[in-house]
């Protein structure tokens, strides 16, 4: 900071004995030139947590996202299932980060690690860092049927949720051109395979949109008929909450006329429907909410991973040998006090970016780090549709429709931007008050893809 104050001093004119007119400040890049770079690499929960609390320090800060814009992932079903827009959730990197002077905004895909030359690849571009963080996320796993993901897409990005929302809605299409009955009856059957929270939103949300929101929309199908089929591999659904509420959950869902095929995995799945067991189940729309693996990090790095694929981590969340890159959220299979992996939650990977922050802050300012991370369990929220869903606060266990408003009243809090919070509480409240879902549009040239079958009405 020293160099910092002398560069900015006005220059001597000795001819005189007086000061010169002061010299043209440099560029704040010129400025910030000497200090230590910091790489972020993924602009969801952990990825943003780290880079707004490193705004103050004296670090350049580069955040790469192959995507421009945050997404708000834990409203991302409504999306899918025409409750919210996408725009709803989800806010442009650069306009997040404007005021922050010390970051940079690059729109890339991340290709590799130099872990030798500390540099991040994105294809043929390099870019130079002193600390990396890796906030990359997850994608979806099949459990070694990767041939699945072709008609049984997961949840993850924009453009999952609107393909997905086009599958749907032109399932319904299809059924009301239909005129063979069997036909008709496997285009009316959807099956969500996975129990977790997202499966268990998706498909509340997805029996609510059939028997409210499309009820009076056709004339030779009956919406309300659908079937909706969730198949849970385990013993119950929502398996991370107590038994209590888990079997809240499941009493929702069945009032909402949802069949739950729990205990039994899915064995087969293509485009005429899935086996569960033995049995098989005809229907074109088959949606997966079962696992999810993480990004290829592990591979970057040459680093030992999990099953999933997931970087062990040390407890200041660095790669062990290379304290200068640190793995966060999704991608980085982390321990609590007790030895247990903590969950691929939102919270987790907001708190362990801002401790991540701590960390390069205090080696930066040459301060002792901060002891190791630790976990601070806020409580877990499921919604199961309309005026229902489960809360587990350790102290505290609620269901019903108190546990809907907290659930609504937190995601709310926590969207980013005035606009966005606004949009999703007018669009919560003209859904509660008219029972309609305005975002149900059939966007793209083929909305529902060659697996379903549901094409449109010919003459």
């Amino acid at each position: 900071m020293a160099q910092l104050s002398e560069r900015l001093k006005p220059a001597k004119d000795d001819r005189v004995g007086l000061r010169a007119p002061m010299r043209a400040v440099p560029k704040l890049q010129e400025l910030l030139r000497d200090r230590p770079r910091v790489v972020i690499v993924g602009a969801g929960f952990g990825g943003l947590s780290a880079a707004r609390a490193l705004a103050k320090a004296p670090v350049e800060v580069t955040v790469i996202d192959r995507y421009n814009y945050h997404l708000f992932q834990p409203l991302l079903y409504q999306a899918a299932t025409a409750g919210l827009t996408p725009a709803d959730i989800a806010s442009p990197i650069r306009g997040i980060l404007r005021r922050q002077r010390n970051a940079t905004v690059l729109l890339g895909t991340t290709t590799g690690v130099d872990k030798e030359q500390r540099v991040i690849l994105l294809g043929e571009k390099r870019v130079a860092y002193d600390y990396l963080v890796l906030a990359t996320g997850a994608r979806h796993a099949y459990f070694g049927h990767d041939d699945w993901e072709a008609v049984a897409p997961g949840l993850k990005t924009i453009d999952d949720a609107t393909a997905i929302r086009g599958r749907i809605l032109m399932a319904f299409e299809a059924a009301e051109c239909s005129d063979d009955p069997v036909e008709r009856e496997r285009l009316l059957t959807f099956v969500i395979v996975g129990g977790g929270p997202t499966g268990v939103e998706l498909t509340g949300a997805l029996a609510e949109l059939a028997r409210v929101a499309l009820a009076a929309d056709f004339r030779r199908i009956d919406a309300r008929s659908a079937r909706i089929v969730l198949v849970e591999a385990g013993a119950r659904i929502l398996p991370t909450f107590p038994v209590t509420l888990s079997t809240s959950a499941a009493r929702a869902l069945r009032r909402l006329g949802v069949e739950l095929r729990l205990g039994t995995p899915v064995t087969r799945c293509d485009a005429d429907g899935v086996s569960i067991g033995n049995e098989r189940l005809d229907c074109r729309t088959v949606l997966w909410a079962a696992g999810v693996a993480a990004s290829p990090v592990a591979r970057w790095l040459a680093a030992p991973c999990d099953k999933a694929g997931r970087v062990a981590v040390g407890n200041d969340l660095s790669v062990p040998g290379h304290p200068e890159i640190f793995v966060i959220g999704d991608a980085a299979h982390a321990q609590d006090a007790a030895g247990k992996m903590l969950p691929g939650v939102a919270p987790v990977a907001k708190q362990q970016g801002a401790y991540v922050a701590r960390v390069i802050r205090a080696h930066a300012a040459g301060r002792t780090p901060p002891d190791a991370f630790r976990y601070r369990n806020l409580g877990n929220l499921a919604t199961v549709g309309r005026k229902s869903a489960v809360a587990d606060f350790d102290f505290v266990r609620l269901s019903g429709g108190l546990a809907w408003l907290l659930w609504g009243a937190v995601h709310v809090y926590f969207l980013i931007g005035f606009r966005n919070r606004l949009m999703v509480a007018l669009s919560w409240l003209w859904a509660y008050v008219t029972f309609e879902r305005g975002a149900r549009l059939i966007t793209g040239s083929s909305p529902t893809g060659e697996t379903t079958n549901a094409s449109t009405c010919r003459q």
